[in-house]
C-alpha cells in the first residue's frame, strides 16, 4: 500500500483537524488539580465534617470538595442524576452547624468560545473537506485539486531516457518529414530566411503498431526543445468546459517555451467529426475540438510551436482539423515492407545472444505483413523461450517458434485428439496444401501442421515471395479456391463436411463479396461499387445512408459471390480428384510427424504439375472465344518480358495465344 499517496490529500487534514478539535474540548473541559474519587466515598468525607469547601458543576455533573486537614489537596467525584438535591440539603446542614468552613456553591460552566466555534464549523469544514477530496479523485491526482483547467500533459526533458531516429526503422519517409521539424525548430532562420513555413500541424496515421508513438518519441529525443506529450483523451472530462481550458492551457505552456513540440496521441477520442453522434453530438468533445482548432490556427507561425498527433481512424477525423492551415502535412505510417522489417529486427534485435544460424532477413521474408510491434514481440518471445528452457542464445528453430506464436498463438499440447480426428484435420489441411500448391498464383507452402495451435486445430502457411500492394483477380480466385480445398478433401474423402472450415468459409465469403461489391471484379454487374463497404460505421454519419442499389442488384451480387465459391470449389474439386494419390501421401506424413516444412512438403508435391493460367482462370470471369484471341499493341508486348511472350504465344496463356494489333502501314496493306 502507498501509504505516502493517501496522506497527501485532504484525508489528512481532516484527520489533524478532528484531533484538534479533540485536543482542546478535552483541554476546555478537564481540570488537573482534582483527583477522581467514589461519590460514596466524597459523601462519606462530608458527613463525617471532613470537607473545608465543596462545589457542585451542575453542568457536568460533578461535585468537588476540598479536604480540611489537606487544604492543598484537592479531589473530584462525579455523582448521577437524583442526588443533586441530597447533595445541596446535606452541604447546608454542614454548613449551618459550622462544619464546611469554606462553604459550598453551585456552578454552571459556560461553554468556551473556540469550543462552540469549532462544533459549528466542524461540519462545514468536513463537508468541504470530502467535496475537495471526492474532486480530487476523479481529477486523478493528490496535487491536482481544483485545477480542472490545467493541462495534463507531460513534459519530456533532457533527463527522459531518449529514444532517436537510430532506434526508429522501416518509415524512412516519415522519418525524413519529420527530420525537416526538427531542423527548423534547430535553425528556423534557415528556414524563413527563403520565406518557407514550416508546417503547424503533422498528423501521423497508419494501422496500429506500426510505430506513430515511437516516431513522436524520437522526435522528442532529436529536437532538443520542449515537448508536451498528452493523449486525446485527457482532454475530455465530465465537466463541460473543462477540455477547451486544457487546450488553452497547454498551448499557452508551449507558447511560453517556445521553440517547442506538441503531441497528442489518438487525438479521435477528441477530434471526431462534430455533430455525428446518435441524437446530437458530444457537446464536451465539440466545445474542447472548437478550441484546438482555433488555438492551432491562431497560434503564430513564427512562435516555433508546432503539433504532432497520431491516430489510427483518420477517416473519423473532423475535415476542419484535417485542412490546410492546421494540419499540413499527413503523413502515412504503413506496415513495413522488406527492407524495413529488416531494419526494425536488426533494431530490436540490439544487444541480444542469436546463434551462428539466425538470419534476419530470413525472418523478414517470414513475416510480411507484420508491424513494427508484432516484430518487437517476435523477437521478446524467442528471448522468452530461450530463457524458458535455460538456453544462453537464441537459434534459429526458437525464432520459428516465436513467429508462430505470434500468428497463430501458443502451441497446445495438453489436448488430446482421437486418430480420427486427427485424420479428418490431415486431410483438411493437406487440401489447403495441395490445391495451393497445384494453382499458380497461390502463394507457395511453408508449412503444415496438424498440431492444435491457438484457436486452429490445425495450420497450413502460405507465404508470398516478394512484398505484394496490387492483388490481381486471378491471385484472389486462386485464394478462394485454397480456402475451399479444406472443405473440399473433407467431401472428397468423408463424404460429408465438418465444422473445421468455419473460418475458411468466412474468409472466403468476405473475398467474393469484395471482389464484386467493392473491386468490380463480375462482368455481369460491372466496375461499380455497392454499397458504403466493410469498413466500420461510424455512427450518425453512415448508419442512417440507404442502400445505392435495388433488390435485384442485391439479388446479382448474391449469385455472383456464389458463382465465385463454387467455381472455386470446382477447382479445387479437380486437383483433389487429380492428385488424390498424393493427397494421401502428404497425410500419412502429417500423421506420423504432424509437421511439416516447406522443403518436406515440396517433397511429397513432386509428382504435381501446376495448372496453368487458363485452366485457373476458368470459371472467374468473361472468357474469350477460342477464335478471338486478345489483341495486345506494340507498346504493351514491348513491355512484356520475354518468358511471358513465349508463354502467350505457346497457348499458356489466355485462348491459346496473342495477335499484336496491326501497326497504320499493315492496316493500310490489308
Amino acid at each position: 500500500m502507498d501509504v505516502k499517496r493517501y496522506f497527501r490529500g485532504p484525508l489528512l487534514w481532516v484527520l489533524l483537524f478532528g484531533l484538534l478539535v479533540a485536543l482542546v474540548m478535552w483541554g476546555a473541559g478537564s481540570n488537573g488539580s482534582h483527583e477522581p474519587t467514589d461519590t460514596a466515598k466524597v459523601i462519606q468525607e462530608i458527613q463525617n465534617g471532613q470537607v473545608y469547601s465543596a462545589k457542585i458543576v451542575d453542568k457536568d455533573q460533578r461535585i468537588e470538595v476540598t479536604l480540611a486537614d489537606k487544604a492543598k489537596t484537592q479531589q473530584r467525584a462525579s455523582w448521577v442524576n437524583g442526588q443533586g438535591l441530597r447533595l445541596q440539603e446535606l452541604l447546608q446542614e454542614k454548613y449551618r452547624v459550622g462544619q464546611l468552613k469554606g462553604g459550598y456553591n453551585v456552578e454552571v460552566p459556560k461553554q468556551s468560545f473556540i469550543v462552540s466555534l469549532l462544533f459549528s464549523l466542524l461540519p462545514i469544514v468536513v463537508v468541504v473537506l470530502i467535496f475537495l477530496f471526492i474532486m480530487n479523485q476523479m481529477q486523478g491526482g493528490g496535487s491536482r485539486v481544483m485545477n480542472f483547467g490545467k493541462s495534463k500533459a507531460k513534459l519530456i526533458t533532457k533527463d527522459t531516457p531518449k529514444t532517436t531516429f537510430s532506434d526508429v526503422a522501416g518509415a524512412d519517409e516519415a522519418i525524413e518529414e519529420l527530420q525537416e521539424i526538427k531542423d527548423f525548430l534547430q535553425n528556423p532562420a534557415k528556414f524563413q530566411a527563403i520565406g518557407a513555413k514550416i508546417p503547424k500541424g503533422v498528423l501521423l496515421y497508419g494501422p496500429p503498431g506500426t510505430g506513430k508513438t515511437l516516431l513522436a518519441r524520437a522526435v522528442a529525443g532529436e529536437a532538443g526543445v520542449p515537448f508536451y506529450s498528452i493523449s486525446g483523451s485527457d482532454f475530455v472530462e465530465m465537466f463541460v468546459g473543462v477540455g477547451a481550458s486544457r487546450v488553452r492551457d497547454l498551448f499557452e505552456q508551449a507558447k511560453t517555451n517556445a521553440p517547442a513540440i506538441i503531441f497528442i496521441d489518438e487525438i479521435d477520442a477528441v477530434g471526431r467529426h462534430r455533430g455525428a453522434g446518435l441524437g446530437g453530438g458530444h457537446d464536451e468533445r465539440e466545445q474542447t475540438l472548437n478550441q484546438l482548432l482555433v488555438e492551432m490556427d491562431g497560434f503564430d507561425v513564427k512562435g516555433g510551436v508546432i503539433l504532432i498527433a497520431a491516430t489510427n481512424r483518420p477517416d473519423i477525423l473532423d475535415p476542419a482539423l484535417l485542412r490546410p492551415g492546421r494540419f499540413d502535412r499527413q503523413v502515412v505510417i504503413d506496415r513495413p515492407d522488406l527492407e524495413g522489417r529488416k531494419g526494425i529486427l536488426r533494431v530490436h534485435g540490439r544487444g541480444k545472444p542469436f546463434t551462428d544460424d539466425v538470419e534476419l532477413d530470413v525472418i523478414a521474408r517470414r513475416t510480411p505483413g507484420f508491424t513494427g510491434a508484432d516484430l518487437a514481440n517476435v523477437i521478446n518471445e524467442a528471448a522468452l523461450l530461450t530463457a524458458r528452457f535455460d538456453r544462453k542464445q537464441i537459434d534459429m528453430a526458437t525464432l520459428e517458434e516465436a513467429i508462430d506464436r505470434v500468428m497463430a498463438g501458443p502451441e497446445r499440447k495438453t489436448r488430446v485428439m482421437s486418430e480420427s480426428e486427427k485424420k479428418i484435420i490431415a486431410y483438411h489441411e493437406g487440401g489447403h496444401a495441395l490445391v495451393a500448391h497445384a494453382l499458380p498464383n497461390a502463394d507457395p507452402v511453408h508449412k503444415v501442421t496438424i498440431l492444435p495451435r491457438g484457436r486452429a486445430l490445425g495450420y497450413t502457411m502460405t507465404l508470398p515471395m516478394e512484398d505484394k500492394f496490387l492483388t490481381t483477380r486471378s491471385e484472389m480466385t486462386d485464394q478462394l479456391a485454397m480456402l475451399l480445398g479444406g472443405r473440399t478433401a473433407e467431401e472428397l474423402v468423408f463424404h460429408e463436411p465438418t465444422t473445421g472450415a468455419s473460418n475458411d468459409i468466412e474468409k472466403a465469403t468476405s473475398i467474393a463479396r469484395n471482389m464484386v461489391t467493392e473491386y468490380g471484379m463480375s462482368e455481369r454487374l460491372g466496375a461499380r461499387r455497392f454499397g458504403t463497404g466493410a469498413g466500420e460505421v461510424f455512427l450518425g454519419r453512415d448508419v442512417g445512408h440507404e442502400r445505392d442499389y435495388s433488390e435485384d442488384i442485391a439479388s446479382a451480387i448474391d449469385d455472383e459471390v456464389r458463382r465465385y465459391i463454387e467455381s472455386a470449389h470446382d477447382v479445387a474439386w479437380e486437383i483433389l480428384v487429380e492428385y488424390r494419390d498424393v493427397l494421401d501421401d502428404l497425410v500419412l506424413r502429417l500423421m506420423d510427424k504432424e509437421t511439416l516444412s516447406k522443403d518436406e512438403v515440396l517433397d511429397v508435391f513432386a509428382p504435381v504439375n501446376k495448372r496453368p493460367f487458363q485452366k485457373s482462370y476458368t470459371g472467374y470471369g468473361k472468357r474469350l472465344p477460342s477464335d478471338r484471341p486478345p489483341v495486345l499493341t506494340p507498346k504493351e508486348l514491348a513491355l512484356m518480358g520475354p518468358k511471358d511472350v513465349q508463354d502467350l504465344t505457346s497457348g499458356n496463356g489466355q485462348a491459346g495465344g496473342i495477335a499484336a494489333e496491326p501497326t497504320v502501314g499493315e492496316q493500310e496493306k490489308s
